[in-house]
């Protein structure tokens, strides 16, 4: 898998300590909000990655987490890792200050050991909601730049000026080869319970420890957006905070972090569910799953830690017995047993996303589907809620992602669940659409 593309975007790195304003200013300059932002420090932890355009320019807007957490001290160590892998790869640094206290001894030692690594840096001092607070942040001259931004992110005060810098100080891009236009990533979004290893997962995938991993649950709060490829197809892989009921989470930033994976699930082309082999499925893996189908989305479900089953004392098919007994109604979604430890069959992770996808897309023919509702009937009369038979005329297509087909009856009715259930598990083995929900309609002709 190739995760270093020659055609790379520059990227600008927002970089400072808790509570200055970064995830604030990475949504205004994305014009979007994409950043958890909350009134306590520690919201962001790993790196938050978008692409981005100003004035002409496109490059990767890149969210940090603060140099200080006093949450947790292993905790806070993996921050700052992140946080500094991120200065080094950068092609800007905006180092961000805090308008509304002095300058502290910790951030000039920051910003010097920025310096070193040679790379553009412009210092953005926030939250100047009004022109005297400017001269009360005098300090950050401190620092030695010619030039400081004093700025308000969240009522966009003076960004004009920043943008404007931002896109003078980048390279110019640089043309693909031939004019040849990328293909547009298919988007997978990671989602699970907590501490089923999806971080780890994304990582694997990833090539290089890009989301931080720990054994304290909720660890990611943020959902980030990481670019990857496999030969010449993109990706864009999502890695979202753990979902679980909002009544059992006691830290107020981790419900945060619920909310914002809830609403990343329909953002994305492909949805890849996460278990654990150790402990599946629980009644909260069955709420995610719930989630999943109730999206219309193609799923790829993953049952992840399987370097700690012993493969010849558990049948891969009373495996998935038991996965698709308590999550029937997911049953559509092909199983891949992987190990983010070993790396083992991670990588069929994305080629079943594609393929799922493409079942999502697949359309069928209205002759087709209507020699298939002869034969189906032939052998399965339909049958309705109220236990009635009845007979279907005629059935096409209506869309794509979920496969969506109308059904005229002689009268207004609808299925009997059981029968609804067996006739999509028909069209399924029929015409290939596994991975992807299928929506029927009934109407009266």
């Amino acid at each position: 898998m190739n995760t270093d593309r020659a055609k790379r975007l520059p990227q600008v790195v927002i970089l400072g300590f808790p509570n200055v304003g970064k995830s604030t200013l990475f949504n205004r300059l994305l014009g979007k909000k994409k950043a958890l932002v909350h009134s306590l420090p520690g919201m962001t932890r790993d790196r938050v990655v978008s692409p981005c355009t100003l004035h002409g320019k496109k490059f990767e807007l890149v969210d940090t987490g603060g140099f200080l957490d006093s949450l947790s001290e292993s905790l806070s160590s993996k921050v700052k890792e992140k946080a500094w892998e991120a200065a080094q790869t950068a092609d800007l640094v905006l180092y961000l200050l805090d308008g509304k206290r002095d300058l502290l001894p910790a951030e000039e030692e920051l910003y010097l050991s920025l310096k070193k690594l040679g790379k553009p840096i412009l210092v953005v001092v926030n939250k100047i909601d009004v022109e005297s607070q400017r001269y009360a942040a005098g300090d950050s001259y401190r620092l030695g730049e010619d030039r400081i931004f004093f700025v308000s992110a969240e009522h966009r005060i003076n960004l004009d000026e920043l943008e404007e810098a931002i896109a003078d100080t980048l390279p110019a891009e640089a043309e693909a080869p031939g004019g040849a236009v990328e293909p547009l990533p298919l988007k997978i979004a990671i989602i699970g319970r907590i501490n089923v290893g999806k971080s780890s997962l994304a990582n694997r995938l990833c090539g290089e420890e890009r989301f931080i991993v720990s054994e304290i649950p909720g660890t990611t709060r943020d959902s980030s957006d990481v670019p990857i490829w496999k030969g010449d197809r993109p990706f864009l892989l999502i890695d979202t905070a753990g979902i679980r009921k909002l009544v059992r989470v006691s830290d107020e930033r981790e419900s945060a972090g619920v909310i914002k994976a809830k609403k990343n699930i329909p953002l994305a082309d492909v949805l890849c569910l996460v278990l654990d082999a150790a402990e599946f499925p629980t009644r909260q893996d069955a709420a995610v799953a719930r989630l999943a189908y109730e999206s219309g989305k193609p799923l790829v479900i993953v049952l992840n830690k399987w370097d700690l089953v012993r493969e010849d004392a558990v049948p891969l098919a009373r495996v998935k017995d038991i996965v698709f007994r308590r999550l029937d109604f997911i049953s559509y979604a092909p199983l891949l047993t992987v190990s983010a430890l070993t790396g083992k069959r991670v990588t069929q992770i994305l080629d079943l996303a594609e393929k799922v996808y493409q079942n999502g897309l697949k359309r069928i023919g209205t002759s087709s589907l209507n020699k298939f509702l002869m034969d189906v009937q032939k052998t399965s009369s339909p049958l309705s809620k109220a236990k009635k038979r009845f007979k279907i005329k005629y059935m096409t297509q209506k869309g794509v992602l979920p496969p969506t087909f109308v059904l005229f009856a002689g009268s207004r009715t609808a299925f009997a669940p059981a029968y609804e259930k067996h006739f999509t598990q028909v069209m399924r083995e029929k015409f290939g659409l596994w991975g992807t929900p299928i929506k029927l309609i009934l109407r009266s002709s």
